[in-house]
């Protein structure tokens, strides 16, 4: 008589030692399946933030992200430094894009104080802000490179940033970490020649950019790894919380500086981009899309930029707010970036909160690689426009 074979479960039951221990502590009953990775968190791409990911032999079971690793206490620093002395730490979480972080919490400074900015001065910020944005996106868009192993499509990005990185370099006198945003304008005017140099040099950028199309976006290469996945629908990015070119990627049409426009946004003709796929894809493309908008506000900010006059309201030594708060925010290059700032009629803040697009965009990580491939999650992961130090922050 033939003995009958039961089939050996793939579980590794739970051991004995499990009865004598609390709930919270006791392990787990383990698929022979699964195996568990650790993405990060240093590696050639962004660095500073690791993922736990599960994988069911080449695909996705769970993700776990672990930020947190470059968390230096921004908004608690602000707590002991005066409103002026908080400007040179407040833009290091994303140095790329400096002057938008700092835009925020100078408007809600001016707002907490009563002061008002000439007019010149607004169009000069809308100025760096944007060349900032192209900075930061051409960063951003040479990491993608890295990570889908385009090596072009990281060498064009990082050398035609530079001609951007020159016009802020003129107006502030710093490549990164500008310090160029103050509360009442800036911190001093442009070079006699600048708008000239300027509109040269962005309509240069602006022929080199749209290149990139049949280079990268018309790709078929780009097009099979970023196509189709990470798929984030309409509802869902909206149910998450994304902001930027991740939610304007999925279908939403939500600019800030269309719909909450501040200092001269509201003069100027801005074009939201917006794609439906929703996909990498969509998102890979949605901040180049942005770069050429960006060019086009530029050009309006030069045309109608007051050709002489103020750019600086002088602030009293120490200055203080009320007995107040103020939340204000602006568009950035990774979506909504707001700063809440409470005021006890004090130097310096009583509180100040950074609310920033990339630990939104984060919360849908785990939703988008769940199911997918593990040779997609590079293309999703570096497609939700997350930058590790913002963050943290």
């Amino acid at each position: 008589m033939s003995k009958q074979l039961t089939p050996k479960s793939n579980k590794k039951q739970s051991p004995e030692s499990n009865k004598n221990l609390p709930p919270g502590l006791q392990l787990e009953n383990v698929d022979d399946r699964i195996m568990t990775l650790n993405v990060g968190p240093q590696h050639p791409g962004s660095g500073h933030m690791r993922l736990i990911i599960k994988v069911d032999g080449d695909y996705i079971v769970n993700c776990d992200p672990d930020p947190g690793y470059v968390h230096r206490g921004e908004e608690k620093m602000a707590e002991y430094r005066n409103y002026i002395t908080n400007i040179p730490h407040l833009e290091r979480p994303v140095i790329h894009d400096s002057c938008n972080i700092l835009y925020p919490y100078c408007l809600g400074i001016e707002e907490l104080v009563g002061i008002e900015v000439p007019e010149r001065a607004k169009y000069l910020r809308v100025i760096a802000a944007e060349l900032n944005r192209c900075v930061y996106t051409q960063y951003w868009l040479a990491i993608y490179g890295i990570f889908l192993g385009h090596s072009t499509m990281f060498m064009w990005p990082a050398g035609d940033r530079e001609l951007l990185i020159d016009l802020l370099e003129k107006m502030s006198g710093a490549r990164v970490t500008h310090a160029y945003f103050v509360p009442g304008g800036i911190r001093n005017d442009v070079p006699a020649n600048f708008e000239d140099v300027c509109l040269r040099q962005v309509n240069y950028f602006e022929k080199r950019i749209k290149e990139y199309a049949g280079i990268f976006y018309d790709n078929p290469i780009l097009i099979a790894r970023t196509k189709d996945t990470g798929v984030l629908s309409r509802e869902d990015a909206i149910r998450l919380g994304t902001t930027g070119s991740v939610l304007r990627a999925s279908g939403v049409d939500f600019d800030i500086r269309k719909k909450e426009p501040y200092d001269v946004y509201d003069e100027l003709d801005v074009h939201s981009n917006v794609m439906k796929a929703g996909d990498s894809y969509a998102r890979s493309k949605i901040p180049w899309l942005d770069m050429l908008e960006s060019c086009n506000i530029i050009r309006q900010a030069l045309e109608k930029m007051p050709k002489s006059g103020g750019v600086r309201t002088k602030l009293k030594p120490n200055p203080k707010g009320g007995d107040d708060e103020v939340y204000r925010r602006v568009e950035s290059g990774r979506g909504s970036l707001g700063m809440h700032i409470v005021s006890d009629k004090k130097p310096q803040p009583y509180r100040l909160k950074i609310s920033v697009g990339s630990f939104r965009n984060l919360i849908a990580m785990p939703y988008l690689l769940k199911g997918e491939k593990l040779g997609n999650m590079p293309a999703v992961y570096w497609s939700l426009n997350y930058w590790p130090v913002e963050a943290d922050r």
